[in-house]
């Protein structure tokens, strides 16, 4: 039988708890990850008492509610509050979503918060996205065109508009990705998800010229073919779009042009 022997630093200890004050009407209990690189100690799952009473109804209220009242020293990212942004992504129950449009009634019982999975840990919920943003870059996110760019704008038809309802709407939150087993163990060559699916969104731009140099820049046995609809993305996308199709979209253009 194989065994395993994973880092001292990756096992992870009990933390401190945290009581809700005399008189809580509404007692919720929080289980958030908690580690700081800089400590030397190893990761801690401490435990918050939350009157819900007192808080608003999403997990994001929850944690602003700890970390101002309760605990300063706990560490996450945050923005918009309306689920645009994506800063605030985290593993919530079990699953990749965004803290911010996630209810806390939707979870019975504890809720347990850990950063997104795969991804180095900054501090406490905040994971690296470093790597993640250079795959980002890697696939020219912007429209290229040869041709001059004309005096007002570069017009569309609605029909070739309509080609990017479920792609431009992606806030990069990292979600789809951090869910895809394939990410997990080929992050450093295959671009997983999120990506690919920014990358059809600029092939199927009817402005764009490159299409070509796009496919052309996939054509790898790791950028692309790595996926192997396991789904887990668009299962988890918490904006409801499809990273799955948009791949299976790039690998049939990819057949059609040999």
């Amino acid at each position: 039988m194989a065994q395993f022997n994973l880092p001292p630093n990756s096992v992870i200890g009990k933390g401190k708890t945290y009581y809700a004050g005399t008189g809580a009407k509404n007692v919720k209990r929080f289980q958030i990850y908690r580690w700081d690189p800089d400590s030397g100690e190893n990761p801690r799952m401490d435990t918050y008492e939350v009157d819900l009473a007192a808080c608003g109804p999403m997990v994001l209220d929850a944690l602003l509610k700890i970390k101002n009242e309760v605990d300063p020293t706990l560490t996450f990212r945050r923005s918009c509050r309306e689920g645009v942004c994506g800063s605030c992504a985290m593993n919530i129950d079990g699953t990749n979503t965004l803290a911010c449009t996630k209810a806390i009634d939707d979870v019975k019982g504890e809720i347990k918060i850990y950063p997104l999975p795969h991804l180095s840990v900054v501090k406490d919920l905040v994971p690296d996205l470093t790597h993640f943003y250079a795959q980002y870059t890697s696939i020219k996110p912007w429209l290229q065109s040869a041709t001059p760019a004309p005096a007002r704008e570069r017009l569309q038809s609605k029909e070739d508009r309509a080609k990017l309802d479920g792609l431009y709407e992606c806030i990069l939150c990292a979600c789809c990705s951090t869910s895809c087993p394939s990410y997990w163990w080929n992050g450093e060559r295959y671009l997983g998800p999120s990506i690919l699916l920014q990358a059809y969104r600029w092939i199927v731009d009817s402005r764009d010229e490159f299409t070509g140099e796009r496919l052309d820049n996939l054509e790898d046995p790791f950028r692309l073919y790595r996926c192997h609809t396991i789904m887990n993305c668009t299962k988890t996308c918490p904006k409801g779009l499809n990273p799955a199709k948009a791949i299976a979209e790039i690998k049939k253009l990819m057949v059609e042009r040999r």
